[in-house]
């Protein structure tokens, strides 16, 4: 995985979500880099990793396994939002040795039902050869009923080339794998240290009906609801979001 280190301390390790890469949780990051080393990831098949044709939580764990082993370390605390959250509880599931605290950001260890079909299709149909510059891009997912926020999320993957424009991510291997993505096909194990579930007051993703599961795979929870914030909570109150990060980390920092 492409990764970017800064600061010094006891290592953290910041997961984007699902289209991201490194950059979504900088703010994070520079909060975290006074205390601590902070890596930031690009996943497979997004920003400048490698793309993969079969992705899945497991082999996403294994990664951040072999990104430990790069970095010699032999644990370190993990961040991740969203889809990043799920690589975090998987890891902390299948090597809980190797994870010091896990904090997870508006997602719950289920299964989603399908909801980017919206998304996919704009991105899909987007005649990159015609693409000219982003203003056409940014036209085109409005057009297709992806709001401007949105929309503006998914054009940091456009890149120039040397003839047009091209997509970071792999697009495809994204829409191949989202079964693998919304999914949580994992063993009955149990994550016995300290984990931080933060939510967006007014998302959807992390739910009352989600307790059972949290609380089965990983008994010392404890969680916070941030009022006034959607999935995007770290972008849309960062400062809030930050200090709730920092002050879990430092609490289990040796």
């Amino acid at each position: 995985m492409h990764y970017v280190s800064s600061g010094e301390g006891q290592p953290v390790i910041l997961i984007h979500g699902l289209f991201g890469n490194l950059d979504n949780l900088k703010n994070l990051a520079n909060a975290l880099e006074e205390n601590h080393q902070v890596i930031r990831v690009d996943l497979p098949n997004h920003g400048k990793s490698d793309h993969w044709q079969h992705m899945d939580y497991p082999s996403l764990a294994e990664e951040c396994v072999k990104l430990l082993h790069e970095l010699n370390l032999t644990q370190a605390h993990f961040v991740g939002h969203s889809m990043g959250g799920k690589v975090a509880m998987a890891l902390a599931l299948i090597h809980p040795e190797m994870v010091t605290s896990l904090v997870v950001a508006d997602i719950a260890p289920v299964a989603y039902s399908p909801r980017h079909q919206k998304v996919f299709a704009g991105l899909t149909s987007m005649p990159m050869e015609q693409v000219t510059s982003r203003k056409f891009a940014l036209d085109h997912l409005t057009n297709a009923d992806i709001d401007v926020g949105t929309s503006q999320f998914l054009l940091k993957n456009l890149q120039r080339t040397d003839t047009g424009f091209e997509w970071k991510m792999n697009l495809d291997g994204l829409i191949e794998n989202y079964s693998h993505i919304i999914g949580w096909e994992m063993p009955d194990s149990v994550y016995p240290k300290p984990c931080f579930f933060i939510r967006g007051g007014e998302s959807e993703y992390v739910l009352a009906e989600h307790t059972n599961a949290i609380m089965n795979q990983f008994p010392k929870v404890s969680a916070k609801t941030i009022n006034g914030t959607g999935h995007w909570l770290h972008a849309q109150k960062p400062e809030i979001f930050n200090r709730l990060v920092v002050e879990f980390i430092d609490k289990h920092s040796s």
